[in-house]
């Protein structure tokens, strides 16, 4: 099993390249961080987390944009991989997106992992002219779309949501035919029977540990679905219980994912270094 440290990126605190640094050098295998756009100021659709509107920290509305952010991690690693935990391509045009993420893969050596979400925020995804009971067909359409654009010489998509006539496009992502998509959404029969139709993995949700039964779902579903190999499941883990991520391992987890404290940049560094001497990194 893969250990992974996230950095809910903002502009306090520690930049994003260090933490990647930091991370590497601790013998974590991937780094990844989150995306909003912005956070409307009055919002009907509760938090997740929090179960109402009010936010469980301010970063939400101080994120970096992870491309960037990642894109300043790749410039200073070689090994570690890059990824969003997650990203919510229904805030961009896909054929730019697109784009922006083979770029990476390509300057990152093959290095991206692609975590998507539909969006909690009904009102962020209305911002972007995104019908919030439609995000599970439009987030299908922009993979797809997205997809053909990164595997075929020349490429066309005609969708709902997404339409482009022929085109060519280029740099192609070094990972073939794509770099790995991953959901981060709750565990459910309809989110597996996504997954097993548009993405290669599933990351839990912060409020799901005991995930047996799910991870025991979600395989059957892939299998019947004819995917072929087992899928990635990241679980957001909290602390490294080592009897924990031990039973993880044994069910099917492929990750286990860390986050990191809002802190000065120093402490940040030295709990990913004692984090990993718990691992035993």
């Amino acid at each position: 099993m893969r250990y992974g440290v996230s950095l809910f990126t903002s502009d306090r605190g520690i930049r994003p390249a260090d933490a990647a640094v930091a991370a590497e050098a601790a013998g974590f295998d991937a780094f990844y961080v989150p995306e909003h756009t912005h956070i409307p100021a009055s919002r009907a659709s509760d938090h997740p987390g929090t179960k109402s509107a009010e936010l469980p920290d301010d970063r939400y509305m101080r994120t970096l944009d992870p491309w960037v952010a990642l894109g300043t991690a790749a410039s200073v690693t070689s090994t570690i991989r890059l990824g969003t935990s997650v990203a919510l391509p229904l805030e961009h045009d896909p054929i730019t997106l697109a784009k922006t993420i083979a770029s990476l893969d390509h300057l990152s050596d093959g290095r991206v992992v692609f975590g998507v979400g539909f969006g909690w925020n009904a009102e962020e995804l209305a911002d972007h002219g995104v019908p919030p009971n439609k995000r599970r067909t439009a987030l299908r359409e922009y993979l797809e779309a997205m997809g053909e654009l990164w595997s075929k010489d020349e490429a066309s998509y005609e969708g709902q949501f997404v339409k482009y006539g022929a085109s060519w496009a280029w740099p192609k992502p070094v990972q073939k035919p794509r770099p790995p998509i991953l959901l981060g959404a709750g565990a459910s029969e309809k989110t597996f029977k996504w997954i097993a139709q548009s993405a290669d993995g599933w990351i839990t949700t912060p409020i799901q540990q005991e995930i047996e039964e799910n991870v025991e779902l979600f395989r059957k579903i892939w299998s019947e679905a004819g995917r072929v190999g087992e899928p990635e499941i990241t679980v957001l883990a909290g602390k490294p219980e080592a009897d924990k991520l031990a039973h993880w391992e044994s069910i099917g987890v492929t990750e286990a994912m860390f986050g990191t404290p809002d802190a000065a940049p120093t402490d940040v560094v030295e709990y990913i270094k004692r984090l990993a001497a718990k691992l035993g990194r």
